[in-house]
C-alpha cells in the first residue's frame, strides 16, 4: 500500500505544486473571477472560498506554535516533503492550513507543497479517511519521496468523532448549524489540538 501512494508522488508532481504564498494568491485570483477550485464555481463554494480566505488571514496573524514544537521541527536535519491535498473551498483546510504553514517555515529543509484534490483523484484515493474522500490530507516524505514518514488529516480527532456521530444521528441539527460549531470550536481551540497531534508525528521523523 505505501508503495502504491509513494509512487504517486513524484518529483514532477512536487515541482508542479504551489507553495503556500502560491496557492493563497491563485485563492484571490479565482474569487477576482467569481471562481474556487474545483468545478463547483456555485455561490455557496464561492462564499464557502470567501469565508475561508478571512479564516486564514486570521490565523496568518495569529497562529501560535508552542516553543516545545518549534524545537521538534528546527530539530529536523534531513530534507523533508510536506505534502497538502486541498481544496480552497474546504473549511477544515482554512482552519489548519496556516498553522502547518507556519511550521514549514521554522525549518528550511521542510518544503511544503499544496496540490488540489480533484485534479489528483488517483492520489486522493491512496488517502481516504474512511472510504471518503476528505481534506486537507497532509503528507510528510523524506527528500527522495520514497517513503512517507507520517500522515495527518483530515481535522483533529475530537471534531473527526463529532461528524462521525452527526452522521449517525443530527439530533435535528442543521448542516449550517452543525458547521457553524465545527468552526467555533476551531477558533476556541486556537490549533492545540492540531498541535497536540502533529507533535508525536513531526517527532517521529527526527
Amino acid at each position: 500500500m505505501l508503495d502504491q501512494q509513494t509512487e504517486l508522488i513524484t518529483p514532477e508532481l512536487i515541482a508542479s505544486a504551489q507553495n503556500y504564498s502560491e496557492y493563497r494568491k491563485m485563492i484571490y485570483e479565482l474569487l477576482a473571477e467569481e471562481k474556487t477550485t474545483g468545478t463547483n464555481h456555485s455561490e455557496s463554494y464561492l462564499n464557502y472560498t470567501r469565508m475561508n480566505v478571512q479564516r486564514m488571514n486570521r490565523w496568518d496573524k495569529t497562529a501560535k506554535i508552542s516553543p516545545e514544537l518549534e524545537k521538534i521541527v528546527t530539530s529536523i536535519a534531513s530534507p523533508q516533503v510536506w505534502l497538502v491535498l486541498t481544496e480552497a473551498w474546504c473549511g477544515d483546510a482554512a482552519q489548519s492550513l496556516p498553522f502547518i504553514a507556519k511550521l514549514a517555515e521554522l525549518n528550511p529543509l521542510i518544503k511544503l507543497k499544496f496540490v488540489l484534490r480533484d485534479e489528483n483523484p488517483a492520489l486522493m484515493d491512496a488517502y481516504l479517511t474512511e472510504g471518503a474522500r476528505s481534506i486537507p490530507i497532509l503528507i510528510g516524505l523524506d527528500e527522495d519521496l520514497a517513503k512517507e514518514l507520517f500522515v495527518w488529516g483530515p481535522r483533529p480527532e475530537y471534531l473527526q468523532n463529532r461528524l462521525k456521530a452527526y452522521k449517525l444521528d443530527p439530533q435535528n441539527i442543521t448542516p449550517k448549524e452543525f458547521a457553524d460549531g465545527t468552526h467555533l470550536w476551531y477558533a476556541r481551540d486556537k490549533n492545540q489540538s492540531l498541535e497536540k497531534e502533529l507533535t508525536p508525528l513531526i517527532s517521529s521523523t527526527l
